[in-house]
């Protein structure tokens, strides 16, 4: 028995929030088991127990030219190598006709940083999509929205606003990796640093614009950095509360100069309950089938998380394990041993026929 630990997790159950300090006991120390029991009781008291929820949408990447360079992406291409793409609006438009046609109505638009590009460009992409119906567009990490700071000459909150009117309706918390200036400096040194990053996630969910926010682990990173980053996260919640959900999942090989570490299911399962646990203020936890796989997801649901961050259609940053189709999600889910739940961008349930049980 490691009584430090059980106490700290007989705390979260009370009811009392656990500082920093606890949640690195609980990584250092914490036996996993225990500690998916705890996040799964704490999941299942605020959210109905039998429930999981998916949703279903569309990733376009407008560009992959990018001069940030982060040292784990193979996706980029060097501006000016003549390799890249950036899309035009009759493409992106043409995809999320596709999708409309499959039933699915959200866009998750992001690319590079690619300073060439105009403002005109943006609006004028989720203008036309907008044009095609009801369309809900996610969009633009904060390493993309600080570029366009500073690349167009407008203060953050301006661009927010006139992204906003042009069809932005949430925001993704990409781009985090780990928030901590050491790893970003091993990761990504010309990607925003912690503070720029918390900037930009409070003036969006200042400005109506809420999201997501992630962690990525399974590097260089040590474990009380991985608590930090939930500390960063879980600070600015409570000033805003604009995170509607929260994904851990784990860094993936793409480049040969970027170390990645084997992350044990144990491990990755004890992350995602010490998330529930200390993110108290965050109602939804997903297991990112697309990293993780089905396996390992499927006790994720039994382990703090409420929701399988799929179907995501098109996935060309990652090598994606996730599921293709809506069929497939619903049947996951059931497999699994609840009862599926399709819901919007904003986490607002909707009724889907392939969901009735």
């Amino acid at each position: 028995m490691n009584q430090p630990a059980d106490k700290i997790l007989e705390k979260a159950l009370d009811g009392q929030r656990i500082s920093p300090e606890e949640a690195l006991i609980l990584y250092r120390d914490g036996d996993f088991l225990k500690i998916q029991m705890a996040a799964r009781e704490l999941r299942n008291r605020k959210l109905p127990p039998e429930i999981a929820t998916y949703t279903m949408f569309r990733v376009v990447n407008y560009t992959n030219f990018c001069n940030v360079e982060c040292s784990f992406c193979s996706f980029m291409d060097e501006i000016g190598s003549g390799k890249g793409y950036v899309l035009t609006t009759d493409q992106i438009r043409e995809k999320m006709r596709e999708s409309l046609s499959i039933g699915c109505n959200q866009m998750f638009l992001q690319g590079g940083v690619y300073p060439d590009l105009k403002f005109d460009y943006y609006t004028d992409v989720m203008s036309v999509v907008k044009e095609l119906g009801d369309v809900h567009i996610r969009g633009f990490s904060p390493v993309e929205l600080i570029s366009m700071e500073k690349t167009f000459g407008m203060p953050l909150r301006e661009v927010l606003r006139k992204l906003k009117a042009a069809g932005l309706d949430t925001v993704p918390g990409a781009g985090a990796e780990i928030l901590t200036e050491r790893m970003r400096n091993i990761l990504s040194p010309k990607k925003s640093s912690v503070e720029e990053w918390v900037r930009a996630l409070r003036t969006c969910h200042e400005e109506g614009l809420p999201g997501s926010a992630n962690v990525v682990f399974g590097s260089d990173e040590t474990q009380d950095e991985v608590i930090e980053h939930l500390r960063v996260v879980r600070d600015l919640q409570d000033e805003t509360g604009g995170f509607l959900a929260f994904i851990p999942w784990t860094f993936q090989k793409q480049t040969k100069k970027f170390y990645v570490r084997n992350v044990a299911a144990p491990e990755y399962l004890k992350v995602l309950g010490i998330c529930r646990i200390f993110l108290d203020n965050i109602d939804h936890i997903e297991t990112s089938l697309m990293v993780l796989g089905t396996g390992v997801g499927s006790i994720a649901l039994h382990s703090g998380a409420d929701d399988i961050s799929s179907v995501i259609l098109e996935e060309n940053v990652l090598r994606s394990y996730g599921l293709k189709s809506e069929e497939k999600a619903v049947e996951f889910i059931k497999d699994s041993g609840f009862t599926p739940q399709y819901r919007d961008l904003l986490y607002v349930p909707r009724a889907r026929s392939l969901a009735a049980v």
